[in-house]
């Protein structure tokens, strides 16, 4: 195994973290910050060079490139982290038993954290963070596509370590190869939890060939339905934004849902799509009311490969309903229980929708962008789970932990 040696430094890593103090944790973020910036242009270079090997029309394109205003972002997502609550040794219970032994639950790290991400440096800074103001180390198997980028940035928080006087071997950079990938799936006794970021593809091989347990963050394929009740000024903004605010991300919009009463209003909920040259794929019902409406050469025919698809992209599908049932059952069928979202004024139909839509993020009358642990006030994510066990919906600091219980006694025993 290649990696083993990686595997065991940053495990024998993990145990110093139990001695290092919040201070000097928040010290070392806080500097790491300021590097970042003051590195931009050694960080871009890099990038540029993982840039020049993928096609500007490749859907990872945009989640590959940093640019000066993203890495300023970074270096604030990173001082947010800093800033909050130190999780570990928090008392999340506490009680006293008629026998006298006093009992508390305490929050306690997870230990090592795996992650294996694709075309997307900004995960290396977030990860790495994250891990470390929740007193995790971190093993990072990055794409190939991010190769440059990934090296130049953990560089740079190895030199942060080294100069805060903390281990570098706390963060560990795999080979972008598949075979390191294996080995990461297969690390039993020395990584803790191992946490997919990417396609849907990736997390599928993840969750099947994983030996270690897996928190899957799975793709998101996103809908927004417009109900009768719906105001259409609020329809517009919303949906535009959701769908053309950041095209590559997994909280895009991919699908909107519209009562049939409402199809008269549709190009004017659509208007706002043209100036973004959005593809639209229409069912029947929807083209019928858009054919002069939208731009011909961006309105097609929806088929069934429509509707459950991550378009990841300037592309979307228009599903009409007869009513909410229907749009329910849409979600039902092809959501990946990511984030889903309704624009309604009637709060009956509101609570139906929160009650059960099966999502880890479900809106009312809000873009479903926001689904990211930044907007949530938890200074970054890792990711965001839409599985059910440990963790739902954008993982930041606690949700990087566990716990134990702490027993004390004064030489009690358990009778026979």
């Amino acid at each position: 195994m290649q990696c083993l040696a990686q595997f065991q430094k940053v495990k024998d890593a993990s145990r110093e973290l139990t001695r290092v103090t919040e201070q000097r944790i928040i010290n070392m973020l806080n500097k790491l910050a300021d590097e970042a910036e003051n590195n931009i242009p050694q960080l871009l270079e890099a990038n540029q060079k993982d840039l020049d090997r993928m096609s500007p029309e490749d859907p990872k394109f945009d989640r590959l490139k940093l640019t000066k205003e993203r890495i300023k972002g970074i270096a604030a997502d990173i001082r947010n982290v800093a800033k909050l609550p130190f999780p570990i040794g928090e008392i999340l219970e506490e009680k006293e038993l008629d026998n006298g032994l006093q009992l508390q639950k305490v929050r306690v790290p997870l230990g090592v954290i795996g992650v294996i991400y694709e075309a997307r440096p900004n995960v290396t800074f977030d990860v790495f963070s994250l891990c470390m103001q929740s007193g995790n180390a971190c093993v990072l198997k990055g794409g190939s596509d991010a190769e440059f980028s990934n090296k130049a940035i953990v560089e740079l928080i190895h030199k942060v370590l080294k100069d805060e006087n903390l281990n570098p071997e706390l963060l560990q950079l795999l080979p972008p190869d598949r075979s390191a990938a294996t080995e990461l799936m297969n690390a039993i006794g020395y990584v803790d939890i191992l946490i997919p970021r990417g396609s849907q593809n990736l997390i599928n091989s993840v969750r099947e060939n994983a030996n270690i347990p897996v928190i899957e963050t799975g793709a998101g394929i996103v809908h927004t339905y417009v109900d009768r009740s719906a105001d259409i000024s609020k329809a517009a903004n919303v949906v535009v934004n959701a769908k053309t605010r950041r095209v590559s991300v997994c909280n895009a919009l991919d699908c909107m849902i519209i009562h049939k009463d409402k199809l008269l209003d549709l190009s004017e909920i659509m208007k706002g799509m043209i100036p973004f040259d959005v593809e639209v794929y229409a069912d029947e019902a929807s083209y019928s009311q858009l054919k002069d409406q939208y731009p011909e050469n961006l309105l097609f025919k929806a088929t069934s490969e429509s509707f459950g698809t991550e378009f990841l992209s300037h592309k979307m599908s228009i599903k009409t309903v007869n009513d909410l049932d229907e749009a329910l059952d849409h979600i039902y069928k092809y959501s990946s229980k990511h984030s889903e979202a309704i624009i309604a004024e009637d709060a009956k139909v509101i609570e139906r929708f929160y009650n059960e839509v099966d999502a880890a993020a479900v809106y009312a009358n809000t873009s479903t962008a926001f689904t990211d642990g930044a907007q949530f006030g938890l200074g970054a994510e890792i990711g965001i789970s839409t599985q059910k066990l440990h963790a739902r919906g954008p993982m930041a600091l606690k949700e990087l932990t566990s716990y134990k219980w702490l027993i004390k006694g004064d030489g009690h025993t358990r009778p026979a």
